[in-house]
């Protein structure tokens, strides 16, 4: 099937979906998860072959880990469904209400975005997670997966759309492009009358093309070059801790830190327990002149401050105060999440003030950027634009609005 046949199609189911009360399209999300848990070992099988394949190919091992199913994250997928069914529909939403002094009342109403298209890479995650948010908030999804997981999805979308048509719901509200060249792609970006909003998921090249070529809205997602800041006030054992977390609980992902930057104060304490620490992960330490000059490490070349790893490699710099730790950020953050770890209220206050990504944290990882930790359910992804959408991406962020006005025969 062609993109123009299944982009047709999308926007016919659109209007049935447009019309479908929260009770029924709850339904459809539980008959869904329960077809996608029941058929299990079906995708696992299928995910098997795209990861031998993808061996095959060299795929790099952080990639390997995003391709990467098992029973756990399978059930994991159906737990974050459940918690988008018992999210708040957002459709109908009224989100204000004002009478005018001719009369006429005017409000405005939350309402879907209608046809949602989602480009990503090898992820099948994303094919539950991005299909089970467009239903809930009204809008029927078209999904161009990488050839690397195209297996995968399939088995995942057939299920989908056998739980959706069980209980009497058009299958055609999850859509999946089979077609894996970049023609598809090209032309998923260029479906004006069929695809309401783009949204690209996956590496900065993916991203720069999609914002840079696509003819439709198009939702800018973030590549991570995350930072965290070890202030001169910070608990050090917090910051390890921290640290520790951000790099190496899963490095493939986008709120993973990449950078570390750490006060001169307490430069000479910390680098060499977080060298120690991160050891045991084997994670390599790309190190600026002044942190080289106190532990061991990797020289950072010109661009490891503006890499983003996906790997146990960590970039880091010593700075001199909170201001130069947030001048570092400005020149080479995308924009995604930040950390600062100190015991200071003002420093802490400044940190937030001065840094200007989708997410700031005092005292935590920056892994906690996940549509679920912030309940929203399951993510579409992490925005790190500034109109719209930003930072993750839940039902709200999928909806638009319009204006009702009621009046009593007024005429201007």
């Amino acid at each position: 099937m062609d993109l123009k046949e299944i982009g047709q199609r999308a926007k016919d189911a659109s209007y049935i979906l447009g019309t479908m009360d929260s009770q029924r399209k709850n339904e459809g999300l539980r008959a869904a998860a329960s077809e996608l848990s029941g058929r299990r070992e079906e995708i696992l099988r299928a995910n098997e072959e795209d990861l031998r394949l993808a061996r095959e190919k060299g795929m790099a091992q952080g990639l390997l880990d995003r391709l990467l199913l098992t029973p756990e994250r399978i059930e994991g997928i159906v737990t974050g469904m459940a918690q988008v069914i018992d999210l708040e529909d957002p459709i109908g939403q009224v989100l204000s209400m004002k009478k005018r002094p001719n009369g006429l009342l005017i409000g405005q109403k939350r309402v879907p975005l209608g046809v949602v298209g989602i480009i990503y890479e090898a992820r099948p995650n994303v094919t539950a997670d991005a299909a089970a948010l467009c239903l809930k908030s009204g809008n029927v999804c078209v999904l161009r997966g990488g050839k690397e997981a195209i297996r995968s999805n399939t088995a995942v979308v057939a299920a989908l759309r056998a739980g959706l048509e069980h209980c009497g719901a058009p299958g055609t509200l999850v859509n999946l492009v089979e077609d894996t060249s970049r023609a598809s792609a090209a032309h998923l970006m260029e479906a004006r009358g069929f695809v309401d909003l783009l949204i690209p998921r996956g590496g900065k090249g993916l991203i720069r093309a999609c914002v840079d070529s696509a003819k439709v809205p198009c939702i800018e997602t973030g590549t991570g070059i995350c930072h965290i800041y070890v202030d001169a006030a910070a608990d050090l054992q917090k910051a390890l801790d921290i640290v520790y977390n951000a790099k190496t609980s899963r490095p493939s992902v986008c709120n993973a830190a990449e950078v570390c930057l750490v006060h001169r104060d307490v430069a000479e304490a910390f680098l060499p327990a977080l060298a120690a620490r991160l050891a045991g992960k084997q994670v390599e330490l790309r190190l600026c002149p002044r942190a080289a000059a106190v532990i061991p490490g990797t020289p950072a070349g010109p661009e490891d401050f503006d890499t983003e790893f996906l790997d146990y490699i960590l970039a880091v710099k010593v700075v001199d105060s909170v201001q130069d730790a947030a001048a570092h950020i400005a020149a080479h953050s995308t924009g995604h999440s930040e950390a600062i770890v100190t015991e200071d209220a003002a420093a802490a206050d400044a940190f937030c003030a001065a840094v200007d990504s989708a997410a700031v944290y005092v005292n935590a990882s920056t892994r906690f950027t996940d549509g679920g930790e912030f309940g929203l359910g399951c993510e579409m992804g992490i925005s790190t634009q500034k109109l719209g959408a930003r930072g993750p991406m839940g039902l709200a962020e999928l909806t638009s609005y319009k204006y009702i006005i009621r009046g009593n025969g007024q005429v201007r």
